[in-house]
């Protein structure tokens, strides 16, 4: 712990000389405002209880209990009721004398440390300085060790240009500034030792990673499931890989992890996005190149082809360079549309497309119909660079309200144009999605011609080539008139009827009760009885290590009442067990759900809290039929359209457990009634649109 606080305890003499880079302000900044008297030795940053728990080692229902037991206990300085945050300082002294004799995770404390070093604003530079460092010691761990025998002084004056060489083979001279105060090097000290024991690589992602915590806007991180489709589209065998808006760097890393060899190239227009991609990437492998800049306004690799695009473009930039750019030899296809700024990535895609090539961009639906961007679509398909279009389901992406689309395009050769285009609609496939679209375009490249009902098509470019040339699958897709017997509609009619009459009978009857309401108890209060456990559970780190062998319950498989799905890469930050009768709901929602498992053995994923109650006291289904009903969902934050649920906050009559179970039945009859509802609705969705295409190819007609 001395080390550690060493390294911002002796903050007090002024830089000789400032690195003229702006990222590199943060080695001299904090110095010269000292020197002015406009801050102090170390400010005081806000901690929450996470934040305590990680710091003392601990679990979070500890750190409440400290909250509750020790009248000393700190108390909170800023955030909200739900959600306190605590001084620093004040949780280090209490800490100390409280600590009986655990030991106190280093690195935690260092991260701390970290951030009351500089500003929240310079955080990022700082850690980016500090991964330029760690580059250093991967290459030249003998060197560092034979410097770190000196002095602090020694330090100071030989690191800067030996981290300087060494950053320019791999990331650029520039990722590291060109002096370092001496009061800098117990920091840089302390960071190798954190190195020695975790390695650089997952020293680095621990900064990272903590770093995206408090800035979990900074920068957005295409979905794991996405960016595995993208590369599986993308095929093996690849030398080189570019992404122009490289953004956390999950594409080039992915594909790092796919091609060991092969040369990555990345820029993105957020520079501290870029800078810590470039160190990632750094830390990894020697043959990445990471610029920052706008690749449209600024690319960064002119003339540079590679063997593989991929990208996951900025949506709807209408300031993405059309007045500047008007003339540039880029605009192959057309001129992209001052409102069509994905058009502009698809032909920079292209430009940088290596022959044989393949790019792979998600795009969103309405790139494929706008009317102003017809031109350059059909420009795409007479010369054969689109080569399909591939339609995701709804929420494949998450936060985003709509089913996003993958374009995959290649650079045309002068062997000939091709004659059809892929067009793939998985929305109806949303379990396995990715499977249906890399099967069915491994299919199409091998030659074999594709006509899946509802699914896929292999489409003539002429078909495509009208007044509108609307690029959305779902227009291109056969219905098999196979599936438009009478006897299959006569037999979704029976179905549809007994559902129905199953329906009805599943609605519980109810009996007026007294005016008085039931007395509510805070579930937290239910909690501090032992009635009841709550776990809550956030994505895990990157580069841990997920637990395997186990399925891992989802949001999703919440929402749809199902058994867990997910795969180790949906694991969260914890091994969280399910067991039978345990609640289980999701953080986020358009509506409250709580459901109550009757399975266990899953892992619980991500974004998902669960309610162990104990069975003697506590029936779950009266636990989670309140945790849904309206009386709760006002203590819960609206977001737009949707709630962020802290169960946390809910409210629960405490009532005798014979009680209990009468509303239990209620609430579980209840569920059966929506899910049985839910059910229906969708049946008969789809036996009108059977009815309805059975007529259109004349496998029915209506009765005389």
């Amino acid at each position: 712990m001395a080390s550690i606080r060493a390294c911002v305890d002796t903050i007090n003499q002024p830089l000789v000389r400032r690195c003229p880079c702006p990222g590199h302000r943060i080695w001299s900044g904090l110095i010269g405002e000292l020197a002015e008297g406009r801050s102090g030795v170390r400010r005081d940053v806000h901690v929450t209880a996470a934040d305590i728990a990680r710091l003392a080692g601990v679990g979070r229902a500890a750190v409440s209990n400290w909250r509750r037991r020790h009248d000393d206990f700190p108390e909170p300085v800023g955030g909200t009721s739900t959600s306190p945050a605590f001084s620093l300082e004040e949780i280090r002294e209490w800490l100390r004398g409280h600590a009986e004799g655990r030991d106190l995770p280093p690195d935690e404390w260092l991260w701390q440390d970290l951030r009351t070093t500089v500003d929240d604003d310079d955080l990022a530079d700082l850690i980016a300085d500090l991964g330029a460092f760690l580059v250093y010691v991967r290459h030249e761990a003998d060197a560092w060790r034979r410097l770190s025998a000196g002095t602090d002084e020694e330090v100071a004056r030989g690191l800067p240009a030996r981290v300087r060489a060494t950053c320019a083979k791999t990331v650029s001279a520039e990722a590291f500034p060109e002096s370092v105060p001496v009061t800098r090097v117990p920091l840089v000290r302390s960071i190798a030792r954190l190195a020695a024991e975790r390695g650089v690589r997952d020293t680095f992602e621990f900064l990272r990673e903590r770093y995206f915590e408090v800035h979990t806007r900074r920068v957005y991180s295409t979905p794991a499931e996405i960016v595995t489709l993208t590369l599986d589209l993308v095929g093996d065998g690849f030398g080189s890989v570019l992404d122009p808006a490289c953004g956390s760097g999950r594409m080039l890393g992915r594909a790092l992890e796919r091609a060991p060899e092969a040369r990555l190239l990345g820029q993105d227009v957020d520079p501290v996005a870029a800078r810590l991609t470039a160190v990632r990437l750094a830390l990894r492998c020697d043959n990445a190149r990471i610029r920052p800049g706008d690749s449209l306004r600024a690319d960064a690799f002119p003339g540079e082809l590679a063997d593989a695009v991929v990208c996951n473009p900025p949506f709807n930039d209408r300031n993405w360079g059309y007045a500047e750019l008007t003339a540039d030899p880029r605009w192959e296809y057309g001129l992209p549309p001052r409102v069509e700024p994905e058009l502009a990535w698809v032909q920079h895609a292209l430009a940088h497309l290596a022959p044989g090539g393949v790019a792979v961009l998600l795009m969103p639906p309405a790139v494929a119909s706008r009317r102003s961007g017809r031109r350059i679509r059909s420009q795409l398909l007479r010369r054969g660079a689109l080569r399909a279009v591939i339609a995701l389901p709804q929420g494949a992406v998450p936060n985003v309200a709509v089913g996003l689309t993958l374009w995959i395009l290649c650079q045309p050769s002068e062997g000939g144009t091709p004659s059809h285009v892929l067009m793939v609609d998985t929305s109806g496939r949303p379990d396995d999605y990715a499977a249906v679209a890399v099967g069915a375009w491994r299919e199409f490249g091998a030659g074999r011609e594709l006509d899946e009902p509802g699914v896929s098509r292999s489409v003539p470019v002429v078909d495509l080539l009208d007044e509108d040339v609307d690029l959305t699958p779902a227009r291109y897709l056969s219905t098999g008139a196979d599936d438009l017997s009478a006897e299959r509609i006569a037999g979704a009619r029976s179905r549809l009827a007994e559902l129905l009459e199953t329906v009805a009978g599943l609605l519980p009857s109810v009996a007026a009760a007294p005016a008085d309401e039931l007395a509510l108890v805070p579930l937290p209060e239910l909690v501090r009885r032992g009635m009841l456990v709550v776990e809550q559970q956030t994505p895990a780190r990157p580069g841990q290590e997920p637990s395997r062998g186990m399925p891992v319950l989802t949001v999703e498989d919440v929402l749809d009442d199902r058994d867990a799905t997910g795969s180790s890469e949906h694991a969260g930050a914890r091994p969280i067990v399910t067991r039978p009768g345990d609640v289980v709901v999701p953080q986020i929602v358009t509506a409250p759900v709580a459901q109550v498992l009757t399975k266990g053995g899953a892992l619980l994923g991500p974004y998902l809290s669960l309610l162990r109650p104990d069975p003697e006291v506590l029936d779950p289904d009266f636990l989670a039929g309140f945790l849904c009903a309206s009386a709760n969902v006002r203590h819960y934050t609206a977001m737009s359209s949707r709630y962020r649920v802290d169960v946390r906050r809910a409210e629960l009559p405490v009532l005798p457990m014979e009680d209990q179970r009468r509303y239990g039945e209620v609430f579980r009859r209840l569920a059966g009634f929506r899910s049985a509802l839910r059910e229906a609705a969708a049946l008969g969705e789809d036996l009108s649109r059977l009815v309805a295409d059975g007529l259109a190819h004349g496998a029915v007609r209506p009765h005389e």
